[in-house]
């Protein structure tokens, strides 16, 4: 009757407005998608009489759309979480007077009082005060982390115990938390390589679908003794039961969980395909300074010439290392400040990349660097001087020679020896990323060869290549590239940039507050903690292994259905509870990447560890 097919029609206005407009959005941009599917099916069912099916086609879509969105919101709440992490205003001191004013007020050079289980506001430096941070909102350390006076802190992070008054040093829109955010919202947007499968094989599919259910309402009504009104329901079950949306989901579904699941444990992402990209790595080159040490190196040795005084040496070296971003001239410089010598003033300083430094002191050239550094100016080391700096390195311990160039020659002073210590945790990485599948892990070093064997000995690694220049890491990493397909490279992200940004994937590491490493790399560690490596890997076998699932069930649910509408065995409420069933199993399939990660992936806390000596 009239009023039954107004209250279809009412029925069909409320389950399929979104649908329709979604259809009709993508038909404007020349697309098919499953909202068209849907949409062609309920209108063909009114229009053979089954309004009621139709009804039933229409609400349990919008229902399962509703409950596909609801689920795959919780992809998205860790963005939501994260921008809950920054505090909306600060409390600063200006003049000596507190006030309250909005974090986006706050100037660099300000002064901001946090007081206990309070949230900091701004990226600073602890001016005053000593207290425990809470940083796993960025760092996704699990314990708190000590601040004193000198040391960086981040907004976003909880203030333990005690009063910290902080500088500030970044503004609200540039912090590190506020980069964190910009990071994960950039990869939730990018796809992956099988999510542009997809969604590719989407538009072409449905629109087979279309042609196919077709033919299959006009044909057997054309040459058999079937009905057209049986060919036509039967085609608008096909419609439904061979919509890809399970397909489709299926993806998205799964990085999206595995993205919001590694930036909660400190692992920032910077796209899904690198998500994918990095558990099917053959092989992984490391730098060694800060990355498979802990890149806090102290000087370990002090090997005057025949009567040259000991702290001559020191201090001499220190005046030019005082010039130098090196970490080896700043464990030189802070063993001479340590001994309270008397450091002189350099000023001329040339930094040589990959050799060492030379300054002017007192009038003087002085230089510090390896071998290379005095066989390139034309000088030759003495056999002693050699000998005493390949002893140091057969231990595995960084050397500088020393010496005054003058008009008559080159007066060597003597060797110092640096070393690094080796993190606590690098020979379990090795042997979990072995476990993993890795075929081949590699040491790319500026250091020198016996420094580097000796690392590799300790850590279980295949190979090394020492005494790089940064071109020439980068040369290495292109002929992993061509030799096996995907290669890792894991760097500080400062020096190492150049070799991070060619490597099929670009991993920095300790990188919290790092500008260029949360600009250059791929993938983004923000803790100084090398066992979110394989955790990192780990997931992406994981995520890889939850979209095979859900791709094969898909497949498996819209084949089966496929046949049983052909043996005319399907019914249209069946089949649209079959459709919308799986595509919901697939969700919460990819849901179960949010999850706690196993003992063997979950990330440590960083090891407080004390330099050994050698």
């Amino acid at each position: 009757s009239t009023t039954e097919v107004a209250f279809y029609i009412v029925a069909y206005i409320a389950g399929g407005t979104y649908a329709t407009r979604t259809a009709l959005i993508s038909l404007w941009n020349r697309q098919i998608d499953v909202d068209t599917l849907m949409v062609v099916a309920a209108i063909g069912a009114a229009i053979i009489g089954h309004w009621v099916e139709g009804a039933i086609l229409l609400f349990l879509f919008s229902l399962g759309n509703a409950l596909e969105h609801y689920a795959m919101g919780r992809t998205y709440s860790a963005i939501r979480a994260l921008m809950d992490l920054r505090p909306e205003d600060a409390r600063v001191l200006r003049d000596g007077v507190e006030s309250i004013v909005d974090i986006e007020d706050l100037r660099i050079g300000d002064v901001i009082v946090v007081k206990n289980g309070e949230r900091i506001a701004a990226d600073g430096q602890v001016a005053r005060g000593e207290s425990a941070v809470d940083q796993a909102a960025i760092t996704g350390e699990s314990m708190p982390v000590v601040r004193r006076v000198g040391d960086p802190v981040f907004a976003g992070t909880i203030n333990g115990h005690g009063v910290l008054h902080i500088t500030v040093q970044r503004l609200a829109d540039e912090s590190t938390l506020a980069k964190i955010i910009e990071i994960v919202e950039s990869a939730q947007a990018e796809k992956s390589a099988t999510q542009r499968f997809t969604d590719r094989f989407e538009g072409r599919y449905a629109g087979g679908v279309i042609v196919a259910a077709a033919l299959y309402a006009i044909l057997p009504a054309l040459f058999t003794d079937r009905s057209f009104s049986d060919t036509m329901y039967q085609a608008m079950i096909l419609l439904v039961v061979a919509s890809p949306c399970a397909l489709v989901i299926s993806t998205p579904a799964s990085t999206l969980s595995a993205l919001a699941n590694a930036a909660r444990n400190g692992v920032l992402f910077k796209g899904a395909a690198h998500l994918e990209d990095i558990g099917v790595a053959r092989v992984v080159a490391f730098d060694k300074t800060g990355t498979l040490t802990e890149g806090r190196p102290q000087m370990t040795d002090l090997r005057p010439a025949p009567g040259v005084d000991p702290n001559h040496l020191l201090a001499l070296t220190a005046a030019v290392e005082r010039l130098s971003e090196h970490p080896l001239g700043a464990a030189v410089v802070e063993a001479a400040e340590q001994r309270e010598l008397a450091i002189a003033d350099a000023h001329d300083g040339t930094s040589i990349i990959g050799r060492g430094i030379q300054a002017t002191v007192d009038g003087e050239t002085v230089m510090a660097g390896n071998t290379a550094l005095f066989i390139d100016r034309g000088h030759t080391v003495p056999d002693w001087l050699e000998a005493e700096a390949n002893e140091l390195r057969d231990n595995g311990i960084s050397t500088m020679l020393v010496g005054i160039e003058r008009e008559s020659g080159m007066t060597f002073l003597g060797v110092i020896g640096v070393a690094d210590t080796l993190r606590s945790t690098a020979r379990d990485v090795i042997r979990e990323l072995k476990e993993l599948g890795v075929e081949k892990t590699i040491i790319l070093t500026g250091d020198n060869e016996r420094a580097g064997r000796a690392i590799a000995r300790q850590t279980g690694i295949d190979d090394v290549r020492s005494d790089l220049l940064p071109a020439e890491k980068l040369a290495i990493i292109e002929q992993l590239k061509e030799e096996y397909g995907t290669v890792v490279m894991v760097g500080d992200g400062v020096n190492d940039a150049p070799a991070l940004a060619t490597a099929t994937i670009g991993i920095a590491m300790g990188a919290a507050g790092t500008d260029v490493a949360l600009e250059t790399a791929d993938v983004v560690l923000m803790a100084d903690d090398l066992t979110r490596l394989p955790y990192a890997v780990e997931l992406s076998r994981r995520t890889r292994r939850v979209i095979r699932q859900n791709l094969t069930f898909a497949l498996t649910v819209i084949g089966v259905l496929v046949i049983g509408t052909l043996l005319n065995l399907t019914t249209l409420p069946l089949g649209v509870v079959s459709h919308e069933g799986s595509t919901i199993v697939v969700v919460l399939n990819g849901l179960r990447l949010l999850g706690g990660v196993s003992k063997k992936e979950r990330p440590q806390a960083v090891p407080r560890l004390q330099p050994a000596g050698n």
